[in-house]
């Protein structure tokens, strides 16, 4: 017992000083990949030119008039028909804003009994001022390019426009009143999936006393993702959160999802995250932690090497069933022969490992559940980003619209839709009352 304890703090004083002086990033060196000797690296440096889908404009550079003569015979310079020596560059065209006046004609009939106007460019309210792509540009900076409002009127400013950040927030506000249907569609088209991450993050709301911290929940799939806003992070919010979901939920430890699974009878089952388990080993340090890294290193190997392939579900399942429950099992072995105190990273560690061992191994029989809960996580950054930029949100209805528009313009980028065009789309069915148009609908149209 001396000895563990001896190791313990030896463990504790070397995670110190990698606090203070080692690298932060999780990555670590595959031992499979070859180093390439200094001969074999290549000389060339950078990429070159990329290739770009841009619109072309073509401008043709001629000679001033003092320079369309000889310099040996004094004779006129004449153009060469189609002769040109072309280069290219990326340039920019900075957006400006205008005063549109919209001049709806009027008709009548002769015999006076009738009288039509022609119809204007669709509004978000019925007498505003300022119009849908204005309104599509503010939503856009501030929840893609996390620009608060604030900032956006000094930029306005010095383009030539003058408005404050309240005008800025009713056009924002007015847009999340129109996608709300579509986001409450998003949510349930969400929870009929197979397959579902889940995790949450603190979401400070300003204004209130301690300023209160709400919490922004996610629910991520390979098409889409959905946030939603709750003043707890309890049992409570996870079950407004799921609903009905009868599927499987990947997550990280929180004892929250599996309580709540417990509850609901023939609900969904949790399946927990291997990257979690692997960062408690990292933290401990020591061969014995460095055991398990390896092992769950093998388990990342053969997931890597399905996606050299084409998609092909029994594929995985196959791969898993022949290289994977082989590593997992000495894992669990491994597990149950290594010694530890409990209250040592390295028994802590052992601990998490083992109250969520029948999540871990269910993707063993499951292809469609990932090793991990990393897409959640990664489907977090946004919102997170934003939030350090705009510190939240000062209302509960500030925390309704961020969570609408923040889902929206997430699962566009994860359906590889253009944010901006599928935002205009989706309003512009919401004003002619169509049904609520999906991002992953819209990318398939």
């Amino acid at each position: 017992v001396l000895q563990l304890r001896l190791v313990e703090l030896e463990r504790q004083l070397s995670q110190a000083r990698d606090a203070l002086y080692g690298p932060s990033s999780e990555k670590r060196p595959r031992p499979s990949a070859p180093v390439p000797c200094p001969a074999e690296e290549k000389s060339q440096r950078g990429h070159g030119p990329r290739q770009q889908a841009l619109p072309v404009e073509e401008v043709v550079h001629l000679l001033d008039a003092a320079d369309q003569q000889c310099p040996q015979c004094g004779g006129a310079l004449r153009a060469m028909a189609g002769q040109y020596e072309e280069a290219e560059e990326v340039d920019v065209v900075e957006r400006r804003f205008v005063l549109k006046r919209h001049r709806r004609q009027k008709y009548r009939c002769g015999c006076g009994g009738c009288v039509e106007t022609a119809l204007g460019p669709p509004k978000l309210q019925p007498g505003g001022r300022y119009s849908l792509d204005f309104a599509l540009e503010v939503a856009v900076q501030k929840y893609l390019e996390h620009a608060p409002l604030e900032r956006q009127v000094r930029a306005m400013a010095r383009e030539g426009l003058v408005v404050d950040s309240q005008t800025l927030w009713d056009q924002v506000l007015r847009l999340s009143r129109l996608l709300l249907p579509t986001w409450e569609a998003l949510w349930l088209s969400q929870l009929r999936q197979r397959v579902l991450g889940a995790d949450e993050t603190r979401w400070p709301l300003l204004g209130s006393p301690g300023q209160t911290k709400w919490h922004l929940w996610a629910l991520a799939s390979a098409h889409a993702v959905v946030y939603r806003m709750a003043d707890t992070r309890g049992a409570e919010a996870a079950r407004a959160l799921l609903k009905d979901f009868s599927g499987v939920l990947v997550t990280d430890g929180y004892a929250v999802y599996a309580a709540v699974a417990k509850q609901r009878a023939g609900g969904f089952r949790v399946a927990h995250c291997w990257a979690h388990v692997r960062r408690k080993f990292l933290e401990c340090g020591g061969p014995e932690a460095e055991v398990a890294v390896r092992l769950i290193g093998e388990l990342y190997q053969v997931e890597r090497e399905y996606q050299t392939g084409p998609p092909d579900v029994g594929r995985l399942h196959a791969l898993r069933q022949e290289r994977s429950r082989p590593v997992v099992s000495r894992l669990h072995a491994w597990a149950l022969e290594v010694r530890a105190l409990p209250e040592s990273a390295l028994g802590k560690a052992l601990g998490y490992l083992g109250n969520l061992w029948p999540g871990l191994t269910r993707f063993l029989d499951d292809a469609l559940i990932p090793l991990d809960n990393n897409a959640t996580e990664r489907a977090l950054r946004g919102p997170v980003v934003g939030r350090k930029n705009h510190y939240g949100s000062r209302s509960r209805r500030g925390t309704e619209v961020a969570a609408i528009l923040y889902s929206l313009l997430e699962s566009a980028k994860r359906c590889g839709v253009e944010p901006k065009a599928y935002l205009r789309a989706a309003v512009r069915a919401a004003l002619n009352g169509e049904p609520p148009l999906l991002p992953h609908l819209h990318a398939a149209t």
